[in-house]
């Protein structure tokens, strides 16, 4: 199981950076260094950010993979890291965007993919 402790660490690690790439350029404006940048530098930034994203997702995937002696098979895997990115996304969200909120509906469809959890891990 340390196999899939350190998978999922890494998922988690990879997934803030993958957050912060996606959608932290957004709170970009508000530091005076990147008031001025143009979108192509922000994108290189976002770029940038992501290049960290890769050196965790790829050796998450790499070590939990059944066929390299991890526990998950490659469609667990991805189920995963699935409800790792929205886990991530959501803190992100409510602590870096406040107009940002968390209602019923949204609770509503993380409890699916709870239960798409279920299933996919389901023999």
């Amino acid at each position: 199981m340390t196999r899939g402790l350190i998978t999922i660490g890494l998922l988690v690690l990879s997934n803030i950076f993958m957050t912060l790439a996606w959608y932290g350029h957004l709170k970009f404006k508000e530091w005076k260094w990147f008031e001025s940048a143009g979108l192509i530098a922000i994108v290189f930034i976002s770029w940038g950010l992501a290049l960290f994203e890769y050196f965790f997702q790829v050796p998450a995937n790499r070590l939990g993979f059944k066929d390299n002696g991890g526990p998950f098979s490659l469609l667990q895997l991805k189920v995963i890291q699935e409800v790792i990115t929205l886990i991530v996304f959501v803190c992100f969200s409510m602590l870096f965007f406040k107009g940002e909120s968390f209602k019923w509906n949204h609770a509503v469809g993380f409890c699916f993919l709870v239960l798409a959890v279920y299933f996919i891990f389901k023999k």
